[in-house]
């Protein structure tokens, strides 16, 4: 396509494309952005500037210089200890214990694929989209299983594969923020806006959980269900046309020992949550707090190791049945396995976590925190304008830079302050996040898994590119993000939690 041809929103992709390559792996932008947080910290210092504590009255605070005789020491006495307290660092490699387990021994994509094969006709799309959503509970294997799954199924009942692709893609990247139950997401962003919010109120954030956005992705689900499918069937599928490439694929269901293993470890899910249930249902539970309450308990404390232990049981006994785990080796060679594929974000978390920790040390967190809310006060911008601006920034900040966690460490040390001086609580700041990092995933280049829907999307169109595949995705990031958008402003005028014991204002 010549360049006069290509259209604004065409040129718009090709200079997102062009600037996220240019952009260094996000290991080495931590690293650049951590020694421009210690020279910013001594130039900041050197210029006297003061700014009342908001959580103090009378209390001045300055930044503290990184390149003064103490800071210097600091740098190099906390490496260790920065790296290790990396709030993700801890609760995402426990989890994944778990999770990682259930994906491997193939669980996590036979329940993936029985849904979807379970599902009548006519809600076939809406299905798709639902597991999709779901998959986020493990999702390189949503994103392996349910796209080349949905052009399978589409094809045989005589839909447009490409549709099949486009439905599923949606549901697990755009949707990603969206489940019934907790993901490895919650731990890994929650620890970090804890430790943002942490900056204006320790106090605040040690009662805050991980679970604190549960109620509002709840309730998301079934949204986006609806308008994915109603996306997929009235937008997407129709511009598409009719398939001519034939029905070449054979639809299979689960085997026998598939449906085996399942059934094993749905029991095995059973007994696991009625063991949890009885250390948290009856008002002497072992897990309830010692006034018998639930939102700031030991288990909501330990929500980490209850994800782990409800994905760990089912994996190992699917594993048992299907053959995969027959020793405790085996066991230990699967966990090390998912450990293994874990490297790159350990070593992100190294950098990461330098930043952070600078960041929080310099003091430049709090000083932007208070000048940025000052700066909104001067401008007037607050209530809903303000939010749904950090979601529009959000989201193409999320366009140049693919790593959730890795956005949001760089952005709730700033945003979160900023949010708190304007009354609003780091729950909302952080749910509005997740709307961005959802929604324009599937219209980014530079998402890891773009270049394999692609590879799919091309065994049935050979034409299809970058530009044709955005151009496709593009209808479900604009409805995914006005719908959801709308959701989050109504549920902040109801004034209802976001999640157990996570209000939508912040009381200073």
């Amino acid at each position: 396509m010549s360049e006069k041809r290509k259209g604004f929103f065409q040129r718009f992709l090709d200079i997102v494309e062009r600037g996220g390559n240019r952009l260094p792996h996000p290991v080495t932008l931590f690293a650049i952005l951590s020694l421009l947080v210690i020279v910013a910290s001594a130039i900041v210092a050197a210029t006297g500037l003061e700014v009342e504590h908001p959580g103090e009255a009378g209390e001045m605070i300055s930044a503290n210089s990184l390149l003064t005789r103490d800071g210097v020491q600091y740098l190099f006495t906390s490496m260790v200890d920065n790296f290790i307290n990396f709030a993700p660092l801890g609760v995402v490699l426990a989890s994944m214990l778990g999770i990682g387990l259930a994906e491997r021994t193939g669980l996590i994509s036979a329940l993936l694929r029985g849904f979807v094969m379970s599902v009548p006709k006519p809600l076939i799309t809406g299905g798709l989209v639902f597991a999709g959503i779901m998959s986020s509970l493990a999702s390189d294997a949503g994103y392996v299983v349910l796209p080349p799954l949905g052009a399978v199924i589409f094809i045989a009942i005589g839909r447009h594969p490409v549709a099949g692709i486009a439905a599923a893609f949606a549901g697990v990247s755009a949707g990603f923020s969206a489940n019934l139950l907790l993901s490895s997401l919650d731990p890994m962003l929650g620890n970090i806006t804890m430790d943002a919010a942490s900056i204006i109120n320790p106090a605040y954030a040690d009662q805050m959980n991980i679970a604190m956005n549960y109620y509002f992705v709840f309730a998301s689900v079934f949204l986006l269900t609806l308008v994915g499918a109603f996306v997929t069937e009235r937008i997407v599928e129709p511009r598409l046309g009719e398939y001519k490439g034939g029905s070449t694929e054979d639809v299979t269901g689960l085997t026998t020992m598939e449906k085996k293993g399942l059934l094993y470890a749905g029991l095995a899910t059973l007994v696991t949550l009625v063991a949890i249930g009885l250390l948290v249902v009856p008002s002497n539970g072992l897990l309830r707090a010692d006034d018998g309450g639930v939102v700031d308990s030991p288990f909501m404390a330990s929500l980490v190791p209850v994800i782990m232990i409800v994905f760990f049981i089912p994996g190992l006994v699917y594993g048992k049945v299907m053959g995969v785990i027959n020793s405790d080796r085996d066991m230990a060679n699967q966990l090390s396995d998912t450990m293994a594929s874990m490297g790159m974000f350990i070593v992100l978390a190294f950098t990461a976590g330098q930043f952070v920790a600078y960041f929080a040390e310099s003091n430049l967190g709090l000083l932007i925190g208070v000048l940025g809310a000052e700066f909104l006060d001067s401008i007037n911008m607050g209530g809903i304008p303000l939010i749904v601006t950090f979601i529009l920034v959000s989201g193409v900040i999320n366009l140049f830079i693919g790593s959730a966690s890795a956005k949001w460490a760089m952005m709730a040390p700033v945003f979160v302050p900023i949010m708190m001086q304007q009354g609003y609580s780091p729950e909302l700041t952080q749910m509005a996040y997740r709307i961005a990092d959802s929604t324009t995933n599937i219209i980014s280049p530079l998402m890891p898994y773009f270049a394999m829907i692609i590879v799919f999307v091309q065994k049935y169109d050979k034409k299809m590119g970058i530009g044709t595949l955005i151009s496709t995705m593009f209808p479900y990031t604009v409805f995914f993000t006005i719908t959801w958008i709308l959701m989050l402003v109504v549920w902040m005028l109801t004034g209802l939690d976001l999640g157990p014991g996570s209000p939508i204002e912040y009381m200073m």
